[in-house]
C-alpha cells in the first residue's frame, strides 16, 4: 500500500507520539510505502523553521525524533509531471495531490481541511491519520 502525507502529518510524527507517529512507524517497518515529492520535503523544511514550531520544541523540551534526512530515507521521492489546481483556497495544498497522483498512492493522509473536504481525488481516498489507522489496522 502506498500513501502520501501532508506537512502537518510529518510535523506531528516528528514531535509527538500519536496517530501520525504510528503511521510513520508503519513506514519504517515497511508495512506501507511513503511517497513524497521534492516540494513536500521543501515545505516540511520551511515549516520546521517557523518560530512557533521552534518555540513549541523549546517550551516542551521536545527533541526531534525524525530529521528531514530520516523522512527522506524512509520515503520514495518522486517528481510529479502533472500539476493540478483543485484546491483554490490554498493552492500550496495541490502539491499533495500532484504527488499522490504521480505516485499512484492509495491514500492521502492529511490534517488539512481543504484536502479533507475533497474526501477523494481521482480514486485516492483522503483521510485523517486516525481514519487511516482505523481502516488499516
Amino acid at each position: 500500500m502506498k500513501i502520501t502525507v501532508d506537512t502537518n502529518v510529518l510535523i506531528s510524527s516528528s514531535f509527538w507520539y500519536g496517530d501520525s507517529n504510528r503511521i510513520l512507524i508503519k513506514v519504517e517497518n515497511k508495512e506501507i510505502e511513503l511517497i513524497l515529492s521534492k516540494e513536500i520535503i521543501e515545505e516540511f523544511i520551511r515549516v520546521l523553521d517557523y518560530e512557533e514550531i521552534k518555540d513549541k520544541v523549546k517550551e516542551k523540551n521536545l527533541e526531534m525524533k525524525r530529521t528531514v534526512e530520516k523522512i527522506i530515507s524512509i520515503s520514495t521521492i518522486i517528481e510529479p509531471k502533472e500539476k493540478f489546481m483543485v484546491v483554490q483556497e490554498d493552492i500550496d495544498d495541490n502539491v499533495i495531490l500532484d504527488c499522490a497522483f504521480e505516485g499512484k498512492v492509495d491514500y492521502i493522509i492529511s490534517q488539512d481541511n481543504h484536502l479533507l473536504r475533497l474526501k477523494e481525488f481521482r480514486g485516492i481516498k483522503i483521510v485523517t491519520p486516525g481514519e487511516f489507522l482505523a481502516d488499516n489496522s
